[in-house]
């Protein structure tokens, strides 16, 4: 007997284990088989088993999944993650994604790995600058003056540090204390190695190892105390990580030496010093603990660095801006405005929210945003975002999105997303780790044997250390940092070049991309038509109502070459002339035109395609007249009214500048590069030639673009798809890698995977080779993580001891350990000075 329950609350392959494992305990089941993507568990038993019972199974686990009918929704749980205590002002994630997209409400320590999380950059709402009173720091006001209390002037209010800061500033404040500490310890203990130690001639190595022992408490139970919490908690979990080999190796060093010094007579002579006391281990074990809270300081510091592109995107949010309200201008905080309101923007500042300039014009600094240096000209009607900075003249403009919707939001939100997703490349470091802690243990038993048995005099001291060392040098973590440190920097790099990427399997993906296919209008193109003439076939209408039937047609579309049109015939036509014709049942037929009733007349306007589906013959002459236009890269568009041709509109788009150069590039780097248009072949041929396109396809229809892209993928390529329409959309979806222009609609930037804020093909070359850069950094960081591990555990060992009598001391295996991570940091954080 089988059935299918869903499971609610898995985060990661863990949870996935876990549940497997705990169902599968329950009385009378034969198998059990969990999928994590679906969210289901397939269970076998041998008679049925009431769905309450797995429900008692897992509430009795601790709570934390619960399992129910497939399509019921789950009943809303008081979470019972281990969530820390602490107050924070964001979202907190651990920086290995132990838990994929897990987050949580408070800072504290990873569950899984014990290591820091990290608060997630948000931009919310300020209130702007506050004051306050420096003797009673609880009175708080938005505008200086002087303290309602005592009197004093009002200083201005320091920001709230970040739980970043405030996690650097514990760490620091506990090293400095374990510092002082230790260094007496290590004197003390390395002064044993002195012929004639000066120290024995104030008391003896006894009362010395008692003092070391009274040294060691507040760094084992103060400053360091949260390594041996974290220990036990992945024991108790049994998510073995760095601290457990951390809490085991220090925790048994300083454990046998409180034992030896309360019970000598337990040990064996080799144990014993020529005074007859048990050497101690407290200088090791401080040591060790102080080291491992000095690398934890230098990660701190170091990831904070690693988010500093989401930094940066957050300065350019203003705290203010310039209403107009009646003529009358107000400073209002930017939480305040609303859809709608005119805005003043001044010379210098920056642009509070997304909208459109109403009055004025000015050039504007868009560097921030989309990485390009030069100034942006804009007049009215032209869209202006958030964060970027106005030039030397004043502007209106009416806000149009607000708070989350604005574009420098929206890049925030998507950076966050992409920094805390997992590139596939991620598994095998994945596969390391589920078995790495295990193995280091049994190695570090085997260590502890193989010296105690073999080994010289005194043999189990040498067993003692080498096992402690073999502990403590591994560094699962250094793994665990590989990928995500080096996602997390490329993809904030990437938004300060105005590239967003969606997730980190996009980056890798788009270093194998070998074949490119582009859109036109819009992706190689301006993507800003203009109607360059309208024309009339035969006497029966004049060009002047051609136009207006279009203008009618298309007042319905938002196709850029709808709002073209419509531009066109009001400055063409009066005001009576464009309200004359109404239209009713108007329908859009993707990839081909519109058609609506005029006047009761059947009217369709479009390509080709657009004139078979309106059931209208385009005559051997008017295709000649066309195809004139054609040839020079332009648009033709047919006006048909009961099925018969009246008339064309010829539209031209200019190529981008920068689109030559780009395809150009991206050949050079061995990707081919294919034009998909709807467009008519010879306006394709056009601007194939002039991009030196060796292959393009012209009169495609979406269905036609999502085979051609399924054709390639078929072929063994890996395929990106660049366009910016609703058209593009199935395409993009359907691509490797999809890849939207900032400029297009909504549902082509949904279905892409990397989104180009400034919408041109210089981003592509832009994303190809910041992906190239980052798969290049997580290689590295993975063969150093890998051959670190690989090598130090053998010589932590003593491997090299029958060869070269080299022996690695657990203190130096704990420098080496704490900067393996902060190595891999540092790696990463090279790709923030990559040109890309």
């Amino acid at each position: 007997m089988k059935h299918t329950y869903h499971i609610h609350g898995m985060t990661c392959q863990g949870c996935r284990k876990h549940v497997e494992e705990t169902l599968s305990k329950a009385e009378g089941v034969s198998n059990v088989s969990v999928n994590l993507e679906e969210e289901n568990a397939t269970i076998e038993m041998k008679s049925h088993i009431p769905l309450e019972k797995f429900q008692d199974v897992l509430k009795n686990d601790g709570g934390t999944y619960s399992i129910h009918k497939l399509g019921e929704k789950p009943q809303t749980k008081e979470k019972k993650d281990l969530q820390p205590k602490g107050k924070g002002t964001g979202t907190f994630y651990c920086p290995m994604h132990c838990e994929g997209d897990k987050t949580y409400e408070e800072p504290g320590d990873c569950p899984v790995c014990g290591m820091d999380l990290v608060e997630e950059q948000n931009l919310s709402a300020s209130t702007g600058d506050q004051w306050t009173c420096p003797m009673h720091p609880e009175i708080v006001k938005d505008e200086a003056g002087s303290c309602p209390k005592c009197g004093m002037d009002l200083v201005p209010k320091e920001p709230d540090l970040s739980a970043e800061e405030k996690t650097y500033k514990k760490l620091l404040k506990k090293f400095w204390i374990a510092s002082a500490f230790t260094l007496p310890i290590f004197i003390i203990a390395m002064s044993e190695m002195l012929t004639n130690n000066p120290l024995y001639d104030l008391m003896d190595q006894k009362k010395w190892n008692w003092i070391q022992f009274a040294l060691s408490i507040p760094v084992v139970f103060y400053a360091t105390w949260m390594f041996f919490e974290r220990a036990y908690k992945s024991i108790v979990t049994w998510n073995l990580n760095m601290f457990t080999l951390i809490g085991i190796g220090a925790g048994v060093a300083w454990l046998f030496s409180v034992f030896g010094m309360f019970f000598p007579n337990f040990f064996p002579e080799q144990f014993l010093s020529e005074s007859g006391a048990v050497h101690v281990y407290f200088e090791a074990a401080t040591v060790i603990l102080t080291l491992v809270l000095l690398g934890q300081l230098l990660e701190a510091r170091a990831h904070s660095k690693t988010n500093s592109a989401v930094k940066e995107l957050l300065k350019l949010a203003p705290n203010k801006a310039v209403r107009v309200e009646n003529g009358e201008e107000i400073e209002v905080s930017i939480d305040e405005i609303e859809l709608g309101d005119i805005l003043k923007v001044k010379p210098g500042d920056k642009i509070p929210v997304d909208g459109v300039i109403t009055e004025g014009e000015t050039s504007i600094d868009e560097s921030m945003i989309t990485g390009e240096p030069i100034p942006v000209n804009k007049s009215v009607d032209d869209k202006v975002n958030s964060g970027t900075i106005n030039g030397n003249q004043s502007f209106l403009m009416k806000a149009e999105k607000v708070g989350s919707d604005t574009l420098l939001s929206q890049i925030i939100h998507m950076v966050n997303d992409a920094s805390r997703s997992r590139a596939p490349i991620q598994n095998l470091a994945d596969k390391v780790s589920g078995y790495f802690v295990p193995i280091v243990v049994i190695i570090s038993v085997i260590t502890f044997a193989v010296w105690a048995i073999w080994g010289p005099k005194p043999a189990y001291v040498y067993a003692l250390v080498n096992a402690i060392a073999v502990l403590i040098i591994a560094c699962p973590c250094a793994l665990g940092l590989a990928t995500p440190m080096s996602v997390m920097v490329g993809v904030g790099k990437g938004a300060q070049n105005g590239v967003l990427i969606k997730n980190a399997e996009a980056l890798e993906k788009m270093d194998k991309v070998d074949t490119l296919i582009v859109d036109k209008t819009g992706t190689i193109t301006e993507g800003k038509p203009t109607v360059e003439t309208v024309g009339a076939f035969g006497n029966s209408y004049n060009e002047k109502e051609v136009l207006q039937y279009i203008v009618s047609l298309n007042t319905n579309s938002e196709h850029p070459l709808a709002e073209a049109t419509v531009k066109y015939g009001k400055e063409i036509l009066t005001d009576s002339e464009t309200s004359e014709l109404k239209s009713k049942d108007f329908s859009a037929v993707t990839g081909k035109g519109v058609e609506a009733k005029i006047n009761g007349k059947n009217v369709a306007l479009g390509n080709p395609k657009m004139m078979e589906h309106a059931k209208a013959e385009i005559k051997e002459e008017m295709q000649k007249e066309a195809k004139t236009y054609q040839k020079q890269g332009k648009t033709v568009s047919y006006l048909a009214i009961e099925k018969n041709v009246i008339g064309y509109v010829i539209i031209g788009d200019k190529i981008k500048e920068t689109s030559g150069k780009a395809v150009k590039t991206l050949q050079d780097k061995g990707i081919d590069v294919i034009m998909l248009t709807g467009d008519n072949h010879d306006t394709a041929q056009a601007v194939a030639s002039e991009l030196n396109l060796a292959d393009f396809k012209a009169s495609m229809l979406p269905e036609d673009k999502l085979k051609e892209v399924e054709k390639l993928q078929n072929n063994g390529h890996v395929v990106a798809m660049a366009g910016d329409g609703i058209n593009d959309a199935p395409a993009l979806a359907k691509s490797d890698v999809g890849i939207a222009m900032g400029t297009g609609t909504d549902v082509a930037i949904e279905s892409a995977m990397i989104t180009l804020v400034e919408g041109n093909l210089h981003g592509i070359v832009k994303a190809k080779n910041l992906s190239h850069a980052v798969m290049k950094n997580i290689k590295q960081n993975l063969f150093f993580a890998l051959v670190y591990n690989a090598l130090g555990v053998p010589i932590a060992a003593g491997v090299l001891f029958p060869i070269f009598g080299i022996l690695l001391s657990p203190m130096i295996a704990a420098l080496a350990m704490s900067f393996s991570s902060v190595s891999v940091i540092g790696n990463a954080l090279r790709l923030r000075s990559k040109e890309i």
